[in-house]
């Protein structure tokens, strides 16, 4: 069995990025830091993707650090951080953010789907006794979230505006942001830039790549000077071409996109599958490449029994599963298969 739906990080780089990767490796030689043309070609693929000529871009080697670097940029040691109790700054980052803003705090909100509303924000910037608490600074957005839902050009419109009524910036988690355009159907300035967002983490690596995620500051006064602290957290990569090329690669051919749809797609079948077999109720809409189901233990047991990975994601019963983009259709039927066996056998 060599597919599992415990992540899409699972899976290897896809054929474009890992082509462009072998085809800058071969150059004899090539400026370092960042100074190569394979990494202007990248920066210029991330503008025209975003519609964003003037963004500052650059490439830092993965997510964590992308959001840690970026809210440390935005935010002074007595800040605080609006997020989504189950986002990734808030779970699965060890606390990078408060450590690289050193201090900076969150405030978070749990709504429904992993979903910030514009209540959250009015909320959580509501209050607090002055220099006695800390200032917010940013709200932080993750698309698509957490629990594989995707925000709509008017849900972060309206979210930004409450933003900016409260005085914040708005950064953007968008390590799966090419799953929330793939099933949008829309640009994907429509739901960066153009609905207010500030700062962007772009993500490829979830996406085809194997390294390497973009950091996007659409407003060059607000990025000035980040290259510094970009090399002060040890993300300037002195081969940078090496992360690079596969970045350009995977916009100018079209890959970001289509592999995107494609791991969506996946999803969509296996939802089908489950909903078609009973008895495993899904607990969010499948808008991007996530699954999320409720599997009694018993059933996950025969199911791993079996050599399949995924991770329970809340509680004992409450699963996710992961397509990525080489997920294949036989790989979907399979797992569908052994699922539905192993609820029979548990009945």
């Amino acid at each position: 069995m060599h597919q599992h739906f415990a992540s899409d990080n699972n899976a290897g780089m896809c054929p474009e990025a890992l082509a462009a990767l072998v085809e800058a490796n071969a150059q004899p030689h090539a400026p370092a830091y960042g100074d190569d043309s394979w990494t202007e070609r990248a920066r210029a693929a991330v503008r025209n993707l975003l519609e964003a000529p003037d963004a500052t871009v650059h490439f830092v080697f993965n997510g964590t650090a992308a959001n840690a670097i970026a809210l440390a940029h935005l935010c002074r040691p007595y800040n605080s951080i609006i997020a989504h109790a189950s986002s990734h700054i808030a779970t699965d980052e060890a606390g990078a953010p408060g450590y690289f803003t050193g201090g900076a705090w969150l405030r978070v909100a749990d709504g429904e789907h992993a979903k910030l509303t514009p209540i959250d924000i009015e909320r959580l910037t509501a209050g607090g006794r002055g220099v006695h608490s800390t200032r917010p600074r940013v709200v932080s957005i993750t698309q698509s979230t957490e629990h594989g839902t995707v925000y709509t050009p008017d849900e972060l419109a309206k979210l930004a505006a409450a933003a900016r009524n409260a005085g914040l910036l708005v950064h953007m988690d968008g390590a799966r942001l090419a799953n929330a355009v793939a099933h949008l159907a829309c640009p994907a300035a429509d739901v960066t830039w153009k609905a207010g967002v500030d700062v962007l983490c772009l993500g490829g690596v979830k996406n085809g790549l194997g390294v390497g995620e973009a950091l996007v500051i659409f407003d060059g006064q607000l990025g000035a000077e980040v290259e510094w602290r970009i090399k002060q957290a040890g993300h300037l990569n002195s081969k940078m071409r090496l992360v690079t090329a596969p970045w350009a690669r995977l916009i100018e051919s079209g890959a970001w996109h289509a592999n995107a749809r494609h791991a969506n797609a996946m999803a969509g079948r296996l939802a089908r599958h489950i909903t078609e077999m009973g008895g495993i109720p899904i607990m969010s809409p499948v808008e991007a490449n996530a699954v999320f189901v409720d599997i009694p233990v018993a059933v996950q047991r025969a199911v791993r029994e079996r050599g399949w990975r995924f991770y329970t994601f809340a509680g004992e019963t409450v699963c996710r599963l992961m397509c990525a983009w080489d997920t294949t259709v036989e790989s979907v039927d399979m797992f569908a298969a052994d699922l539905k066996s192993a609820i029979v056998l548990a009945t």
